[in-house]
């Protein structure tokens, strides 16, 4: 256990493959102690025997919690034994999982590095929505709009952009229309059926706070209706008014993370699927 004054600790991940899975867990479960900050050592594609030497030097040296997804049974056991010798918690993320798997299905497993990272349909699927939502990026392209699954709009620092790029990583063609003032919309904006059109709005305060930080980092005047609390709760309004009058949903994205707002997207898609008429036979 570190002492209960310090405010860091060494967070070792090892994988045989990207380590995205491991950085994901280990970051879900280390945000649960904000007082506690992760030190993250991260060693992808850890395959042969070579390798994972310096990985045990490198943990030896700086010892904390050490996660894995090790296929590969001998290095795993590798890495169990030095860490029980070393006293180092050390523990294999997918174990459980695939225990879980195993009593449920009752079939044997046939282990694959990387498995989820295949070639397959549902990968190209999201490399086309990727594409896609480059292509269509702060209101490029509107001609082609009606290819979309959602099109968000927003006023500028509603995070439209990151969001889109977050659902094209989940398959989802999505595309976003910047809402400038005294600049119309795209006249076919309203005529759409086939996407999720979705409104994207912040409070006046964090839109501020944003564009300021924005023009900072520009070196640019912020003596501008860009930052003005009055003009920017004037665009908040008009956007919400906009969305209401052609019943379009919102999302209010103040306290939200992108990939909370990517969620809160994916929950509206999913309620027009059910709201849709069944067809009958």
């Amino acid at each position: 256990m570190p002492d209960s004054a310090r405010s860091y600790f060494h967070l070792h991940l090892v994988s045989d493959s990207t380590g995205e899975t491991l950085m994901t867990v280990a970051r879900a479960a280390a945000a649960q102690y904000p007082r506690v900050r992760a030190i993250e050592h991260v060693y992808p594609l850890v395959r042969s025997h070579k390798q994972l030497d310096r990985v045990l030097r490198e943990i030896e040296a700086a010892p904390g919690i050490v996660l894995y997804t090790i296929i590969n049974a001998e290095i795993a056991q590798r890495i169990e034994a030095k860490c029980k010798e070393n006293g180092t918690p050390c523990l294999s993320v997918l174990d459980p999982i695939l225990v879980t798997f195993q009593s449920y299905l009752g079939a044997e497993k046939s282990p694959r590095v990387a498995g989820q990272h295949v070639l397959d349909q549902d990968y190209f699927r999201r490399i086309d929505a990727l594409n896609f939502a480059l292509v269509h990026d702060d209101g490029q392209m509107t001609d082609r709009l009606a290819d979309a699954d959602v099109v968000l709009v927003g006023i500028s620092r509603t995070s439209k952009t990151p969001t889109c790029i977050y659902l094209a990583n989940r398959g989802i063609k999505a595309a976003n229309v910047p809402m400038v003032p005294g600049i119309p919309l795209p006249p076919n904006l309203a005529e759409l059926t086939k996407p999720l059109i979705i409104g994207l709005v912040a409070s006046p305060e964090r839109i501020v706070q944003i564009r300021q930080h924005r023009l900072l980092s520009l070196k640019a005047d912020d003596e501008t209706s860009y930052v003005d609390r009055t003009a920017v709760a004037e665009e908040v309004a008009h956007t919400r008014k906009l969305c209401a009058r052609h019943g379009w949903p919102t999302i209010d994205v103040t306290r939200r993370s992108i990939e909370e707002t990517a969620a809160a997207v994916v929950n509206l898609l999913n309620e027009r699927e059910l709201d849709k008429p069944q067809l009958s036979i």
